[in-house]
């Protein structure tokens, strides 16, 4: 059974239906003791850090994510849920993130109109090192994107795979049974498939 966090940050049912679609039993849930006994954990999200973080705290989903963790529950963070499990985020004037991972969330600027934000549509993204939720990916395979921000640990050692949109900059980060991606495995079609079937198989 996989339990996805519901706190108001949308997404929810576009997970559930790739789930489903490959027969994996899921529920939605935004009762923090469901999340604390749940078997595996999808901590999805579209929106901004702020608002996030707010909703997570109201909910006691905040204390039922770190318990999570600490009790090592293996956790996918997608989108919005890869920034802030990080220590800060820029998005809404500097908001405190979670925590579990050390490190920022950087907000995208260019002087070069060629780059629009917030990134959209399919990127190419390299694997820097090997991670069981990539596994079965090539160089050069595309995700869906859609953001302004991504996520930059503190070190290199939590960064498992990049994409190029102006620069080089972190996709896919992680540390022990947390592993986080920016991209959206929901709407990447039958590789991001292909990376929730391997978070379902993934032994921590």
């Amino acid at each position: 059974m996989i339990t996805i966090i519901d706190y108001k940050a949308g997404n929810l049912t576009s997970v559930q239906r790739a789930l489903t679609h490959l027969g994996i039993e899921n529920q939605i849930s935004k009762d923090p003791d469901v999340v604390r006994k749940a078997e595996r954990v999808i901590f999805p999200g579209v929106g901004a850090a702020g608002s996030a973080m707010e909703t997570l705290k109201e909910r006691n989903l905040d204390s039922a994510l770190k318990e999570s963790f600490q009790r090592g529950t293996p956790i996918l963070g997608i989108c919005l849920g890869s920034q802030i499990i990080l220590s800060e985020s820029e998005e809404d004037g500097n908001t405190p993130g979670l925590g579990i991972l050390p490190g920022r969330c950087i907000k995208f600027q260019f002087t070069d109109e060629t780059f629009k934000i917030p990134h959209m549509g399919w990127n190419a993204v390299s694997i820097t090192q090997a991670h069981p939720v990539l596994a079965h990916l090539n160089p050069g395979d595309e995700f869906y994107f859609v953001h302004s921000y991504y996520p930059q640990p503190e070190s290199a050692e939590n960064v498992f795979a990049t994409s190029e949109y102006g620069f080089e900059f972190p996709v896919a980060v992680g540390v022990d049974n947390l592993f986080a991606v920016q991209f959206h495995t929901e709407k990447s079609g039958p590789l991001g498939l292909q990376t929730l079937k391997n978070f379902v198989e993934w032994i921590v």
